[in-house]
């Protein structure tokens, strides 16, 4: 599969009680925002599954959203998003999260294509480092 704007990804997930707010010092039991935005990274990497070279990989670069409403343990939220531009190594997504109710997210989250393996040697250093 070529990249290519308009590449689309879901993604669908009940809502479990390690995702909840309560996990994140908050008191209300509703899905986190924390979670709700890895969802939608989540759901954007699987838009672009397969597109990119083996030796690459993407890391979420931004997240401009509003998180609209909240989504009750054992409820289902969908994440849909779409590739809707490319500027390089940078990937622009829309993205929208549904509970089956209203609409719980609305946004843009961007990615970066890199390169794997100086990305994970950097890390290997840096770990390493800490350990002195």
């Amino acid at each position: 599969m070529q990249l290519e704007t308009g590449l689309k990804g879901i993604l669908t997930h009940r809502v479990e009680d390690e995702h909840l707010a309560t996990n994140w010092r908050n008191d209300v039991p509703v899905l986190a925002t924390p979670i709700l935005l890895w969802l939608s990274e989540l759901a954007c990497m699987d838009a672009i599954d397969g597109c990119i070279a083996d030796n690459q990989m993407t890391v979420g670069f931004k997240h401009e959203m509003s998180h609209l409403a909240p989504t009750p343990k054992g409820w289902i939220v969908q994440i849909s998003t779409e590739l809707r531009k490319i500027d390089g190594k940078m990937l622009t997504f829309d993205v929208v999260a549904n509970d089956g109710n209203e609409c719980v997210l609305t946004g843009i989250h961007t990615r970066a294509i890199i390169l794997k393996q100086p990305f994970l040697d950097h890390v290997q250093a840096k770990a390493s480092s800490q350990n002195n």
